[in-house]
């Protein structure tokens, strides 16, 4: 077992449909990782396409759940058990009404803010202690409804940003694993 070993799941829903929407900023920051690891997805036998790579010392096991976001759980947990990666070694990418757009926070463990795909990895893993990676796309406007919002594609201001965002929560992602989430934490949560 490789003792700096990571599994990093991008939520998100699956199909062509969905790829450009707020709720799938996840599954974007985890391509963005692939990209930069050289690593190709496969499908798996979890119900999620899996890319491999290292960075420095580091391995990470990406993933991008096959299933609709509010059912990430069951293939999370099946990939934690296959690759033989503890929860405390999961990282989980998704996007949060909660923070601003173009801001990215990261903890351990928590709630899961109304989240139904944070609330399903926790449900089935029996535990919330994993670390997230939190990518801001702020609340609706004015009476709009969550759902709705989510599942909509990111504005043309917003597109022009994403990039950034989607970058600096992919080194947020490697200097977890490189130096730790309060190392992280110092820097992404510290105004520049």
């Amino acid at each position: 077992m490789d003792t700096n070993q990571w599994l990093v799941v991008g939520l998100g829903n699956p199909g062509p449909g969905y790829a450009g929407n707020r709720h799938n900023v996840g599954n974007m920051v985890v391509s963005e990782l692939a990209t930069r690891l050289s690593a190709s997805f496969k499908t798996s036998r979890s119900n999620a396409l899996v890319a491999e790579g290292r960075v420095g010392d580091a391995r990470f096991v990406l993933a991008k759940p096959l299933s609709f976001m509010n059912l990430s759980g069951g293939p999370t947990a099946s990939l934690l058990k296959y690759f033989k990666v503890d929860a405390s070694r999961l990282i989980v990418v998704h996007d949060e009404l909660d923070i601003p757009f173009d801001t990215i926070r990261l903890k351990l463990g928590g709630g899961n803010g109304g989240h139904n795909g944070i609330r399903d990895i926790s449900a089935a893993l029996g535990t919330p202690d994993y670390i997230r990676v939190r990518v801001g796309i702020g609340r609706p406007p004015g009476r709009m409804d969550a759902a709705a919002y989510v599942l909509q594609n990111f504005s043309g201001a917003e597109r022009e940003t994403l990039p950034n965002l989607i970058s600096d929560a992919a080194d947020a992602v490697e200097l977890i694993a490189a130096e730790g989430l309060t190392a992280a934490q110092l820097k992404f949560h510290t105004a520049s």
